[in-house]
């Protein structure tokens, strides 16, 4: 979803506002320009912007189907689209057994629950992510715990969780943010250890794979969100997948009323444990079958992402001052929900990144700040007395949110080269 727009207080804390200094620029083609908010002309054209999709994508494939649903009428209720879509997206990230839900809040909540996470214990999230992940934890009753992030994957630091850990640790969530992932492999290893569970929060990370495995297989089980701007969307909704069949009928019940997964409409195999508390959770036929198209485009998509994110970070090797987010130390393939820059500022002669933005979208390019610290952020309004950070702050997420990240929306990773050498482009035309 998209970074949230910051509380004035919030922007003057976080840089405020920076004259730039104007410089002559050669272009590739030898002539001279000037920065395109000072009237010079802007490297990406209206023409080239037009290459970035529309998102989400629609086609007249999925509003054939949709209509083609809507009057036969058969509209929820665990519907053959939503069977077809959540096995169809647990296999395609190598697990066997996928939960679709409402949205991909109640997936992280429903989670926490299945796992007997409630009042008293600690939900241990990073401190960069959106809000709705820490959430989850204070929905059930538990304390956010937050930790702070790798300075170049901006994921959760595997160092400091570690040190985070007490005997009220009852689950852990890294996020692989903004698609990129976290260091899987260390944060299994001090999960085993303590015999603590892990949900993966995999809503920017669809058709990701660590060291070979679908995200979300790793861990415990997996979240994802469907919402509005996600590498696959349906406006809203949200799937869990797992590989622990306990852990599935669990899920199935909670987000089904109370059903089990062998139950018809309206006739249940039997009931809930009286431990589980069920809710409706439960997503439309609608959106499974939106998801369900969109899952034949996945793996293309992801492709192409992924291919462009590389060359790009190719092109940006020579660009002093500005850098790719890193991709997971074991990413096979990485989905990109969003694309991260990592700015020196001093390098711009500014005091921090998010003082570039009106100069780079005057060039043409649409970039935007991060969520910033969850514990920061206007939506979060917890009491300091239901959470705590870990070591009593987080200076690599509140430094890199202050200075130095700009994002950029993942569909302009779905175009070509002429646009990844523009983005490079104007990047060394503020540098120069």
């Amino acid at each position: 979803m998209a970074p949230n727009t910051m509380r004035a207080e919030e922007k003057k804390h976080f840089g405020g506002n920076q004259v730039y200094k104007t410089v002559p620029f050669k272009t590739s083609n030898g002539s001279d320009t000037k920065l395109a908010s000072n009237g010079g002309e802007p490297v990406i054209s209206s023409q080239m912007r037009a290459k970035v999709p529309q998102w989400p994508i629609a086609n007249e494939r999925t509003a054939e189907a949709l209509k083609f649903l809507y009057m036969s009428g058969k509209w929820s209720f665990n519907g053959i689209y939503e069977q077809q879509f959540a096995s169809g997206f647990a296999k395609h990230h190598s697990c066997e057994y996928g939960i679709m839900m409402a949205n991909g809040t109640v997936t992280l909540e429903c989670a926490l629950k299945a796992l007997g996470v409630g009042p008293g214990d600690e939900v241990i999230v990073p401190a960069l992510t959106w809000v709705a992940t820490a959430m989850a934890a204070v929905y059930v009753g538990a304390t956010p715990v937050f930790v702070d992030i790798e300075p170049d994957t901006l994921c959760l630091d595997p160092v400091n969780l570690s040190k985070a850990i007490t005997k009220r640790t009852a689950a852990i969530i890294p996020v692989h943010l903004y698609g990129s992932m976290a260091d899987m492999e260390a944060i299994m290893d001090i999960a085993n250890c303590h015999g603590i569970p892990v949900i993966e929060d995999c809503a920017h990370a669809h058709g990701g794979f660590w060291d070979g495995k679908g995200l979300g297989s790793i861990g415990t089980v997996g979240s994802s969100s469907f919402q509005q701007s996600k590498n696959m969307a349906s406006g809203e909704g949200g799937i869990c997948v797992t590989n622990n069949k306990d852990m599935a009928e669990k899920l199935f019940r909670l987000k089904h009323i109370g059903y089990d997964m062998d139950s018809s409409q309206g006739k249940a195999a039997s009931g809930p444990p009286a431990e589980l508390l069920c809710c409706n959770y439960r997503a439309t036929e609608f959106q499974a079958l939106i998801l369900l198209n969109a899952l034949s485009d996945l793996r293309a998509q992801t492709e192409l992402r992924d291919s462009n994110a590389k060359y790009l970070g190719r092109l940006l090797e020579d660009v002093e001052g500005v850098q790719l987010q890193s991709k997971g130390r074991k990413a096979t393939l990485q989905s990109y929900y969003n694309l991260v820059f990592l700015v020196d500022p001093a390098r711009f002669n500014c005091e921090s990144a998010l003082n570039l933005m009106d100069t780079l979208r005057a060039e043409g390019l649409a970039v935007d700040q991060t969520y910033g610290p969850v514990y920061s952020h206007m939506l979060w309004n917890v009491s300091p007395s239901k959470y705590r950070i870990a070591g009593g702050e987080c200076p690599v997420c509140e430094k890199v949110c202050a200075k130095n990240a700009l994002t950029l929306f993942h569909p302009w990773l779905l175009t070509d080269h002429e646009i990844m050498n523009a983005i490079a482009q104007t990047f060394r035309k503020l540098v120069n």
